[in-house]
């Protein structure tokens, strides 16, 4: 199999629904979606979400979307809903320190390779969010912008997406100073701020360029003074 589906004629009125019930009228089911949230961050980790929903709408799910665009509000209130009505769904997080040490690519390739591995249900096919994967168990296809075009990879989206947000509104219990829990990590004035002045924590991605640039600053400062120091 060359992992593209038949072509068969795609109905438009499934909406959100089109692709996983455009493969399982070809006998492709049961489709999985993939994403991920978190890989434009410069703290805290990379997680990702496989799930597999019903070839059909459910009214619960009327107002899933891609994850951005939802208020966190109603991606709260969808989180539950998409656990109870998901046929299967897995979660991979991946630490900041496995994400230096592997970067940011790969390592959302080996999370969603994980995250489809942990789907306790065969599967006949998978939608992926943008990017190729391979090694995965079933037949795929890379759908760009695919959060907004297949349900279950929007299901996907809002899994990875509240599951990393409550993960970083933790941190900034743990570590506080930062703002993690209005930023989420990414790469905020405010966030840019507290980074010069406190210095980078432990879930900071040290193979971030801002982050590699405050690092390098602090340690021109230690220098600088010690040789101050030294010379007076």
């Amino acid at each position: 199999m060359n992992g593209w589906p038949p072509r068969p004629v795609v109905r438009r009125s499934s909406g959100l629904w089109t692709m996983e019930s455009t493969l399982t009228r070809c006998g492709l089911g049961p489709v999985a979606g993939v994403d991920e949230a978190g890989r434009g961050a410069c703290a805290g980790p990379l997680v990702i979400a496989a799930c597999v929903l019903g070839p059909k709408p459910h009214p619960s799910l009327a107002r899933l979307d891609d994850s951005k665009k939802l208020t966190e509000k109603a991606r709260e209130e969808l989180f539950p809903i998409i656990q109870r009505r998901a046929v299967a769904s897995s979660v991979v997080v991946v630490p900041a320190a496995e994400v230096d040490a592997i970067g940011v690519h790969v390592a959302n390739i080996e999370g969603m390779r994980r995250a489809v591995a942990g789907l306790a249900t065969p599967l006949g096919y998978v939608l992926t969010d943008g990017f190729r994967v391979p090694g995965l168990p079933a037949a795929s296809l890379p759908v760009i912008g695919g959060d907004a075009a297949a349900a279950c990879i929007a299901a996907a989206s809002v899994l990875a997406k509240v599951t990393r947000d409550r993960m970083m509104i933790e941190l900034d219990e743990e570590l506080p100073g930062y703002g993690f829990a209005v930023h989420k990590g990414y790469s905020t004035a405010f966030h840019m701020a507290a980074l010069r002045e406190l210095g980078p924590s432990h879930e900071h991605r040290r193979s971030w360029a801002n982050v590699r640039a405050v690092v390098g600053a602090r340690e021109n400062s230690r220098r600088f003074d010690s040789d101050e120091a030294d010379a007076g």
